[in-house]
């Protein structure tokens, strides 16, 4: 398996890992100039338009009568799955519910001596959208994503949420996806995908609403399209390829370590796999099993040039240089294969979502445990979180104020906006001052 292998001791030493990541960054601006166009095309014909670009990609005979999925073919896949899919699917959603239900925030106010009285409200947004892949060919449903993205937003309290997401070629929709979205809550499913859809949701069609609000995972196409429409609705983050980067030490088991890398380069050839040992023996260990379990992987050949061309090895002296290294990186997925993981997370400042010790790999939380697996990638953990209850809020701020507390501050209040030149901003203060 040739995954590149690193030393590190300095900050200097992760300059090539850094710049090995960084070339996963894709800017295409024929991308963009297409996706522009496709969007203004929906804002220009609406539903006709989403026809037409489902027709030429998805569905071939698709017609506008097709976009938005009947109330009846919702309850028909609830219906037609196994009750133990079914049993499992309503057991992450509850770990997820209760999970994002620990994130609400409440509205609040503090009442000063004075009268005045100042504070936050916290309202949900009206209408959510939630854009859901539909796999290769319709066959391998994101139920995990829809459930991800629809929870906290029932939780934050969303009156209106609707999903987009593209057709089979027989124009009907995964039933796993129907069943999934069901257990949700969302009853509002509208069969569309790439920029189309994202366009759709940004300005309205005859059949589609517009929203405030964009969440969920996509090509470049959709979040190129989510990027563009990032002006006048707000989107929930823009995901890159998922990356994994594994602290590991000496007791570490190599084929648990090859398997959690496998389990990110499988999504995607740009997915990075990154593995910081202080046993320098392991990494052979690593690359040993790794060659071993693409022997019988399934999707072999997108792992394997995942990692060929963004999968890393490095080695380090101590844990403590480890966690610099991951620092540096600032994951999506950061597991601490480490005798005692909690030793360290005290000193882990940049990851979106970290897995503690060997019997916990990121499928639990992609999938079971409750927190949210849309997570900021490409090194954006330096400043960005995980998709929560709070994409789907907003907050307005509370100010009352009475006469006397104009009368002790209005002239400061009127200082200060003709320091800034604003003539109205001083009068609109002083005319009450002027007032008996």
């Amino acid at each position: 398996m040739t995954c590149r292998e690193f030393t590190y001791q300095t900050p200097a030493d992760f300059e090539p890992v850094a710049a090995l990541l960084a070339r996963r960054r894709t800017t295409d601006t024929d991308i963009e100039s297409r996706v522009s166009a496709i969007m203004a095309d929906v804002a220009a014909r609406g539903d006709e338009a989403l026809a037409d670009y489902t027709r030429k990609f998805d569905c071939p005979k698709f017609t506008v009568e097709g976009i938005k999925v009947p109330a009846g073919d919702i309850e028909a896949a609830f219906a037609a799955l196994p009750r133990a899919d079914l049993a499992i699917i309503e057991e992450a959603a509850a770990n997820i519910d209760e999970f994002h239900q620990a994130q609400m925030q409440r509205s609040w106010w503090t009442a000063k001596a004075d009268g005045t009285i100042l504070g936050q409200l916290v309202r949900p947004v009206d209408v959510a959208g939630l854009y859901v892949p539909g796999g290769q060919g319709g066959e391998t449903p994101l139920i995990s994503s829809l459930l991800m993205n629809a929870i906290p937003a029932k939780v934050a309290g969303v009156e209106r949420i609707v999903a987009v997401s593209p057709p089979r070629a027989d124009g009907s929709l995964n039933p796993h996806i129907l069943a999934a979205a069901r257990i949700a809550g969302v009853t509002e499913i509208y069969r569309s995908g790439s920029a189309w859809a994202i366009a759709a949701l940004v300005h309205g069609t005859k059949t589609v609403p517009a929203v405030d609000v964009i969440a969920g995972p996509g090509n470049i196409y959709v979040t190129t399209a989510k990027r563009l429409a990032a002006a006048t609705t707000g989107i929930d983050m823009l995901a890159g390829p998922s990356e994994i980067a594994i602290l590991a030490d000496a007791g570490a088991d190599p084929e648990f370590l090859a398997a959690d890398m496998l389990s990110q380069a499988e999504h995607d050839p740009l997915a990075a796999c990154v593995l910081i040992a202080d046993d320098p023996a392991l990494p052979g260990k690593v690359k040993a099993a790794l060659d071993r379990q693409l022997a019988t992987l399934e999707r072999a050949d997108i792992a394997r040039r995942a990692l060929c061309d963004y999968g890393a090895v490095i080695t380090v002296a101590s844990l403590a240089q480890g966690i610099e290294c991951v620092n540096l990186m600032a994951p999506e997925h950061l597991e601490l294969a480490v005798a005692d993981p909690w030793a360290l997370l005290g000193m882990v400042r940049h990851a979106g979502a970290i897995f503690m010790g060997q019997h916990c790999p990121e499928p639990v939380g992609d999938y079971f445990a409750g927190p949210n697996h849309v997570l900021p990638t490409m090194g954006t953990a330096r400043f960005s979180s995980a998709l929560s209850v709070e994409t789907f809020l907003k907050k307005s701020s509370l100010i009352s104020t009475n006469r006397a507390y104009l009368q002790k501050h209005g002239a400061k209040i009127a200082r200060l906006a003709r320091l800034e030149g604003l003539e109205a901003h001083a009068r609109s203060v002083e005319q009450r001052l002027a007032r008996p």
